[in-house]
């Protein structure tokens, strides 16, 4: 059998852990000849099959196309971090965009997390979903930081975070490495792809159809009804909703500047057993440190750590994960020097210029967004339920976001990739020096 090449290879699942212990396997239906719908979603990641669902729970006939499998892409390789909020803080969205941006994004950014816990509870989605986030500081000036985020997250309806101190996050997770750090009680972690995976069982049990290995060379959206195509079919639809967000790659030239592909990086250690793995992590809880260029991880449900970080822009494989990360995690937990690492893998993420994510139109009838930043795990859910709104008569929240303004990335296509590389040694040496 002849084998599809695109930008997913052979449209296989990374060998990652989460690949690995998926619970669900799927048999991939390809998209061939003509196929006419009422919503057609392009990928099927988070913000794709949230849209999906919203909209089919009302009804509509709705069609996904994805480029690999359900998942292929950063919504089953990501830390699994329920984490609240967007990239970008709070504090820098009053400042760029104002008081009423701030205040409407602020009474939002915990719904991604509820909405996830939803569709969870209702269709029975087994991800290993527990609770709890905590933020780790290395200096006084990240608790600094912390103690202003929490105050400011105070004065928008917020009050889920508990400041603390060097003794008392030591109870939470026992590393050395850190003065202190906040518990954001309403956040918490999951297995990714099989969160995924079950949205996409959930959403087809509402009659969806999800054609999968079917990469979308174009759209078609001036028409009034735009039409996706793949290099075996095409699908008419009413409304078109573009939802690749890093691996969209040219199939719409208007959205490439927008966004810049970053990798990101991912260890998993041997199982390390229930006592040595109860002793790190005490709290079974996620955790990530508060520098720019951050490290992130937590337990597996069989006892591994999962360990996360470092950023390549442009969205390049570094040569060896393991080289990269184990340091780190050996730095944050000296007990693990040495241990076996059974699974590195690598992705990319949708970065912003101004670390927002977008929403948008592109023609009358074709929606999009992207640009997650890195925090898309419940912005991707939360803007789901928006665009399906949006779709469905109510853009109240939609016009909002769209109104939000978005700048290219300085330098170009060819460049970006450069500036942004500079930018992030600034901030590397502001982490190291504790600024």
């Amino acid at each position: 059998m002849s084998v599809t090449k695109s930008y997913a290879g052979d449209g296989g699942y990374p060998a990652s852990y989460y690949a690995a212990s998926r619970n669900i396997i799927r048999t991939p239906t390809r998209l061939k000849g003509r196929v006419e719908t009422d919503i057609c979603v392009v990928g099927a990641g988070y913000t794709g099959l949230a849209t999906a669902i919203h909209l089919a729970e009302k009804g509509y006939k709705v069609t996904v196309v994805e480029g690999a499998q359900v998942g292929w892409g950063a919504s089953g390789r990501n830390g699994g971090q329920v984490v609240n909020g967007l990239n970008a803080s709070l504090s820098a969205i009053q400042h760029r965009f104002g008081e009423d941006a701030a205040r409407f994004i602020g009474g939002l950014v915990q719904e991604g997390g509820r909405i996830i816990r939803r569709l969870v509870s209702r269709y029975r989605i087994d991800c290993d979903l527990k609770s709890g986030n905590i933020y780790a500081a290395y200096t006084g000036a990240h608790m600094k930081e912390l103690e202003a985020k929490q105050a400011l997250w105070r004065k928008y309806g917020m009050d889920d975070h508990l400041l603390l101190d060097r003794e008392n996050l030591r109870k939470l997770v026992d590393s050395e490495a850190y003065c202190g750090g906040m518990l954001d009680i309403s956040g918490g972690h999951m297995h990714p792809l099989n969160l995924v995976l079950g949205e996409a069982r959930a959403f087809e049990s509402l009659g969806g159809i999800i054609y999968e290995m079917s990469p979308v060379t174009r759209v078609d959206h001036k028409a009034g009804r735009p039409t996706v195509h793949t290099k075996e079919g095409e699908v008419s639809a009413r409304i078109v909703v573009l939802c690749g967000n890093a691996y969209l790659g040219d199939a719409v030239p208007e959205l490439v500047s927008r966004v810049m592909p970053v990798s990101t990086q991912m260890i998993t250690t041997a199982p390390l057993g229930e006592e040595l793995a109860q002793s790190l992590i005490p709290s079974d809880m996620c955790v990530e440190d508060v520098r720019y260029i951050l490290d992130y991880f937590r337990l597996s449900a069989d006892k591994r750590m999962i360990f996360g970080g470092g950023t390549v822009y442009g969205g390049t494989d570094p040569a060896d994960v393991v080289a990269k990360l184990r340091p780190n995690l050996e730095k944050v937990f000296p007990r693990l020097k040495g241990v076996k690492i059974d699974y590195a893998w690598s992705g990319n993420f949708a970065l912003s210029f101004t670390r927002v994510p977008q929403m948008g139109r592109i023609g009358a009838n074709t929606y999009f967004a992207h640009g997650y930043s890195g925090h898309g795990v419940t912005g991707s859910h939360l803007f789901g339920r928006t665009l399906a709104e949006a779709i469905d008569g109510d853009q109240s929240r939609f016009d909002m976001f769209e109104k939000l303004p978005w700048y290219p990335f300085p330098g170009g296509r060819m460049f970006r990739a450069q500036y942004s590389t500079i930018g992030s040694w600034w901030y590397s040496f502001k982490d190291a020096v504790g600024w």
